[in-house]
């Protein structure tokens, strides 16, 4: 994303989002890697959630992780 997140009206709302909540963070490290969140089942279920930051500061929601973790089954021994 390099530069052309610079310019992205998105990640400025993120930024300022995040600061106004008190979020400080730190400047180290490359700061050009996207992140992302997966729940993955037990077994053969797989992958339960993807979520892949498609800019900086773009959040998965708290309540689809929670979905998606009670969705688990116990792997059978």
């Amino acid at each position: 994303m390099m530069m052309s997140g610079f310019f992205r009206v998105g990640v400025w709302q993120n930024f300022f989002r995040a600061w106004r909540s008190g979020y400080s963070g730190n400047l180290e490290g490359e700061g050009f890697t996207l992140g992302g969140v997966y729940v993955v089942g037990a077994g053969r279920q797989g992958v339960l959630l993807e979520h892949r930051e498609k800019e900086f500061g773009d959040k998965v929601s708290l309540p689809s992780v929670l979905e998606a973790a009670e969705k688990i089954k116990p792997q059978a021994s």
